[in-house]
């Protein structure tokens, strides 16, 4: 089966109404490959501003839920509060939520699991740091965070993997194609022998970790990566063409 090629683009704590009219401006210019999809995180206070504004072809995500629907945890939002804007996607487990915020494997879990009990599509983040990675850690860890998420759910048809390497993300250091269809491909076996073959074929692994409009049509071209999550590239025009890096 061909897997679907899904950007996203991570704005982070980023933007006011201005920058995200010049954003919405260049994804409108485009043209943008119709057979990727694309979904930009966006600050939970504009979600519901940039969502009606963003051309058809592009879906937005909050960038972060709780596990519960409501309740006293102020400063939160819940994936019922999301989908009430119309929003359908949400980024969860990203590194910086790991490594800023210190959200650990078994919260990012339970979170990811009532996301999608809820009706979200979501964007799960994993990835090792660099202590990790020269350790020769790197399977152990993804494994490890994989395997925290795939312990909570059963249906991962909505469910889009993003492996960021943290040493990458934000650097200028990016995994080499080869280093990142690596893991990518370590991950899919990961999923054959302890989910379903079907899991291992069908489930879209993005890289994430300093893509630019420079190196993304090599990473693209790896059997393994099905896409990216991109940071910083995604508040500016070069992010079309990552979009459009898939041949």
């Amino acid at each position: 089966m061909v897997r679907k090629f899904v950007v996203g683009g991570n704005w982070k704590m980023n933007g006011d109404k201005k920058q995200i009219a010049e954003i919405i401006a260049f994804l409108k210019a485009g043209p943008l490959n119709p057979n990727t999809e694309v979904v930009v995180g966006v600050p939970a206070i504009y979600l519901e501003h940039t969502k009606a504004n963003l051309p058809p072809n592009v879906a937005a995500a909050a960038q972060n839920c709780y596990k519960v629907p409501k309740g006293a945890f102020t400063g939160e939002i819940s994936p019922a509060m999301i989908k009430d804007t119309g929003v359908e996607w949400v980024i969860l487990g990203h590194s910086e939520r790991r490594n800023v915020f210190g959200e650990g494997d078994e919260l990012i879990a339970e979170k990811v699991a009532h996301a999608l009990e809820s009706g979200l599509k979501v964007i799960a983040c994993i990835g090792e740091k660099l202590e990790e990675r020269e350790a020769g850690q790197t399977e152990a860890v993804v494994f490890r965070q994989t395997k925290a998420i795939a312990d909570k759910i059963k249906d991962w048809s909505k469910v889009v993997l993003a492996y960021e390497p943290v040493w990458a993300i934000g650097t200028g250091k990016t995994a080499t194609p080869e280093q990142a269809q690596e893991v990518h491909k370590a991950l899919r076996g990961w999923f054959a022998a302890n989910v379903s073959p079907q899991v291992a074929e069908s489930i879209p692994i993005q890289y994430g970790g300093s893509v630019t409009a420079a190196n993304c049509k090599e990473l693209a071209s790896q059997p393994d990566i099905d896409g990216f999550l991109v940071g910083g590239a995604s508040l500016k025009p070069e992010f079309v063409n990552i979009v459009n890096a898939k041949q």
